[in-house]
């Protein structure tokens, strides 16, 4: 069974009910709906469709939104396009008319932008395809000496090298958004472009301000997220590096050691992390990926991520089903490599609850003993995410009748949710209905060993403070 979680982007590509379905059964855990494009009403239907393709194959799929953030971009230009020639200037001018822009000036969108740059800073035009260098800042204008030439088309991002931007995480759009992923009882919510922690808290506030329980992803992409980042982490659920504008501000060099920094500081912070952008991006066109991408989908594997994610490749790619079996043939390769067995994570800790040492001590035996699977009923899902941030081959099934804590566990490695509510039964058939369960996902046999954890009082948040090991078939 693949432990590492693959989350894909909805998009013209893959948003029918045959494609996601096939998608689904090609290994896709969850699906990521970009808010940056679309009505309410359009979210709705997304949502309403992931839900029916989900009950049709008969699991469970999670759904993240993803906030569109600060847009910095240039304005239009009068012929749509200019060219650009190295050593000339442009001026990027606040004032200036939105479709009124020419090869000597355009417009700007973000008009704090003077005041964030400086002579000598560098700004990024696109995906980093454009530099300009700033020569000066008079009033709402820069100006900026040409340093790569090409064609620079209509409303392109502006990126700052080495970060600096004044921008707020959360723009009134997003805010907006949020009442609507939260009104559709989405799992997860994706913060673009966050500073520090007090924007996750801004993002939290207003969730729970419309009773929802969404788990929070913060999206790394700043310089300044990369300096804050433990504390980023600790104000999320889970942590998304996300390559390209983090990429841009920091340095495309950089990103390797950062994301290995980041999977392993959000591991042993004890929450999720999501490795993405252009992990396989030659596949929007190309029927198989290229040895690199193979080498770094595997390469986040074997470094701990939790899930893995696609995005042009499933939202306009002309292969959404096959870079979904691509994707999930090299996640299991990386998996079948002994390092992905081995953990030292927490063994000279102390544990401050029961249900976390109940946690670590399963995986201590399920390690040692030749145990086929670890059944964790579970309220929160906490008991599972600790478990699950210790590397293991066994799978970890999470029985729970909170629907939230099944959306949340689509993410989390090695975990696979059940709908099973404890709470309907006599305490003492629980263990033979957990483990008929798992017998009718035929995932364990006669004579297996399997760990249970529960709790002395059924559906109660931090209750768990039992383990059993349990022959299949010797269960009362």
């Amino acid at each position: 069974m693949r432990r590492t979680k693959i989350l894909a982007t909805l998009g013209p590509a893959s948003e029918s009910p045959e494609v996601l379905r096939e998608m689904i059964k090609a290994g896709l855990n969850a699906v990521r709906c970009n808010f940056s494009h679309g009505t309410p009403e359009d979210h709705e239907k997304r949502v309403n469709m992931i839900r029916q393709a989900a009950k049709d194959c008969g699991c469970f799929v999670g759904i993240l939104a993803d906030l569109q953030g600060p847009k910095i971009r240039i304005a239009k230009f009068k012929n749509g396009k200019i060219e650009l020639v190295i050593g000339k200037e442009l001026v990027l001018d606040a004032n200036l008319a939105k479709d009124a822009g020419d090869e000597h000036q355009v417009g700007i969108d973000y008009k704090e932008l003077p005041n964030d740059v400086k002579p000598g800073d560098t700004l990024t035009l696109g995906d980093g395809d454009h530099e300009l260098k700033v020569k000066r800042v008079e009033g709402a204008r820069i100006i900026c000496e040409i340093l790569t030439s090409g064609i620079l088309s209509n409303n392109k991002g502006i990126n700052k090298k080495g970060g600096g931007l004044s921008a707020k995480a959360l723009t009134d759009k997003d805010k907006q958004d949020i009442k609507t992923a939260a009104r559709l009882g989405v799992d997860y919510v994706a913060v673009s472009f966050p500073r520090d922690a007090s924007d996750m808290h801004e993002a939290r506030a207003l969730l729970q301000a419309e009773n929802s329980k969404a788990c929070l992803v913060a999206k790394i992409e700043r310089v300044e997220a990369v300096q804050n980042i433990d504390e980023i982490i600790k104000a999320s659920e889970a942590v998304m590096v996300a390559r390209g504008d983090l990429a841009i501000e920091i340095g495309d060099a950089e990103v390797p050691g950062v994301q290995k920094h980041i999977i392993q500081r959000a591991r042993s912070l004890d929450k999720i992390v999501i490795t993405a952008t252009q992990m396989m991006e030659s596949m929007i066109s190309c029927p198989v990926p290229t040895r690199a991408e193979v080498s770094d989908v595997a390469n986040a594997v074997l470094d701990g991520t939790d899930c893995v994610m696609l995005s042009g490749e499933t939202a306009v790619g002309k292969y959404p089903v096959k870079v979904i079996q691509a994707m999930d043939r090299v996640c299991l390769a990386a998996e079948r490599n002994s390092s992905t067995r081995i953990s030292r994570h927490r063994v000279e800790c102390q544990f401050n609850r029961v249900d976390e040492a109940i946690s670590m001590a399963s995986m201590y035996i399920a390690n040692h003993l030749d145990v086929k699977a670890i059944v964790a009923l579970t309220e929160s899902g906490d008991t599972v995410l600790w478990m699950s941030r210790i590397h293991s081959h066994i799978p970890i099934f999470a029985l729970t009748r909170n629907a939230m804590t099944q959306g949340k566990m689509t993410l989390c490695r090695g975990v696979v949710p059940v709908a099973f509510d404890s709470t309907a039964m006599p305490a003492q058939s629980i263990n033979k209905a957990a483990i008929a369960e798992l017998l009718k996902l035929k995932t364990i046999a006669e004579n297996d060993y399997v760990i249970v954890t529960c709790g002395d009082h059924m559906g109660a948040h931090g209750g768990t403070n039992q383990l059993k090991v349990l022959k299949v078939g010797s269960v009362a």
